[in-house]
């Protein structure tokens, strides 16, 4: 929380955000609790004394606030442990302390250190330097649990503000000697260690991550008891049995499971069981698939691939009539009806969900523009005409034909004459305006006539 840049503070600062409540950034909001009640207006003669205090990777303690110390949500301060002194940030105090003390079953007694006073500069910059011992302490420790050859894994090192102390985290799936191990640490490092063994699952809610939902792992942000986690628990959600799918980063199965598991049991409560296929005249059929919350139940008659959905009310019915001895037509229908019963119709709202996301969006056609060409009468010689050439889209330029022709779509026929061509000059001549220097000779040369083209 010193480092925190997201709300404004650095390592000389205090850290959080001074909101008085849940802060927005990920790593003030680890493990933090709302304080609901402290727009309440409660007396403060009848506040409780006793404050949490929260350190490094969530890890929360509970000290009493015995010189009464105007304390905000997020003052780094000074506690009392044993052996020394430690800072931590203020995380939840007034009354709601006093709902979390029984909640985590800590009894209010004379167990509980008290609070020196808030730290100051000078304390935020000598606990600064014990923490940047933490790294390059935690990669040597680890060469030296190799070279030991333990068989533990080394997750974190918290050093004490004082910088006499430094608490080891580890976890092992066996019991480990650690003796010689703590011989070497304290010799080489000057300091007091202690070794705490933790569980996989607060190893994973001390480094933090994201889960495969997209959000913050619940073991770092909420979850502080943790209980074991069976496969029984995804056998009442109907999920496959993947260790690959149901097991979180920790690597042991995902908390969710427990905490989604009360929601399945309630709605458990109106499904049918099933233990043997269900009876009916069409053949035997087997249950392939519930849908828990929509009350619908798949089956198949004799192994086949289509599946016919049914809602537990009819499946409650027909379990009813198997056990008085009746088989009913189908699935869907007590009795036969006239007409034929389509057997390889499948579910319909499967193959409605199909179609919809199966339809892609066709794109549009662009209509080719309707181009007229001038129409003219052709010659009954028997010849097709030739390829249309392109209009002339500048209408200042006029067409330019080498046959002289007015339709340049149409070609020239073998029984037309000269005439059409000494025409087509004539037209074309009269759309231009004489050039008195385009010979040299200063003699413009005459007109072709229709005797010209012979």
């Amino acid at each position: 929380m010193s480092g925190c840049t997201n709300c404004s503070t650095d390592t000389q600062g205090v850290g959080g955000c001074q909101n008085n409540g849940s802060c927005g950034t990920g790593d003030c909001n680890k493990m933090n609790s709302f304080d609901w009640l402290s727009h309440m207006g409660i007396p403060e003669v009848d506040t409780f004394d006793v404050v949490e205090i929260k350190f490094k990777g969530g890890r929360k303690d509970y000290f009493r606030n015995s010189q009464l110390l105007p304390l905000t949500t997020g003052d780094p301060v000074v506690v009392d442990v044993p052996n020394g002194h430690h800072i931590g940030y203020v995380s939840l105090q007034g009354e709601l302390v006093r709902l979390q003390m029984q909640k985590r079953k800590v009894k209010n007694d004379d167990s509980l250190t008290s609070i020196y006073r808030i730290a100051s500069q000078k304390d935020l910059e000598k606990w600064q330097d014990a923490k940047n011992r933490e790294l390059p302490t935690l990669y040597r420790s680890k060469q030296i649990i190799d070279e030991l050859k333990l068989g533990m894994k080394l997750s974190d090192v918290e050093f004490q503000a004082d910088n006499s102390k430094a608490t080891f985290y580890y976890s092992a799936d066996d019991r480990v000697d650690f003796r010689e191990l703590i011989k070497i640490l304290a010799s080489e490092f000057k300091i007091r260690v202690e070794m705490r063994q933790i569980s996989l699952r607060q190893e994973a809610g001390r480094l933090g991550g994201i889960g495969v939902c997209g959000r913050e792992l619940c073991c770092s942000t909420w979850i502080f008891d943790f209980k074991s986690v069976t496969t029984s628990a995804a056998r009442y959600q109907n999920l496959s049995l993947n260790p690959s799918k149901l097991s979180g980063q920790c690597g042991r199965l995902k908390c969710c499971l427990n905490f989604e598991l009360d929601s399945y049991l309630s709605a458990l409560k109106d499904i049918p069981k099933i233990e043997k296929p269900l009876l009916t005249e069409a053949g035997p059929a087997k249950l392939q698939k519930t849908d828990i919350f929509r009350r619908l139940m798949w089956f198949s008659y004799n192994d086949d691939n289509n599946w016919h959905s049914i809602d537990c009310d009819r499946v409650q019915v027909i379990l009813e009539q198997n056990e008085k001895g009746i088989t009913p037509f189908n699935l869907k229908q007590d009795n036969a009806f006239e007409g034929e019963y389509d057997l390889n119709k499948t579910n319909e709202d499967l193959e409605l969900l199909d179609k919809k996301f199966a339809q892609t969006k066709r794109k549009k056609k662009r209509k080719p523009k309707n181009r007229k060409p001038p129409t003219q009468e052709i010659a009954a010689t028997g010849d097709t005409p030739s390829k249309p050439r392109r209009p002339n889209r500048n209408p200042k330029r006029g067409n330019r034909n080498r046959g002289g022709q007015e339709n340049p779509s149409q070609p020239t026929p073998k029984g037309a004459t000269g005439e059409s061509k000494g025409a087509g000059n004539a037209s074309r001549n009269r759309k231009r305006k004489p050039n008195p220097n385009r010979n040299r000779g200063g003699q413009n040369k005459p007109n072709k006539g229709p005797s010209d083209g012979a």
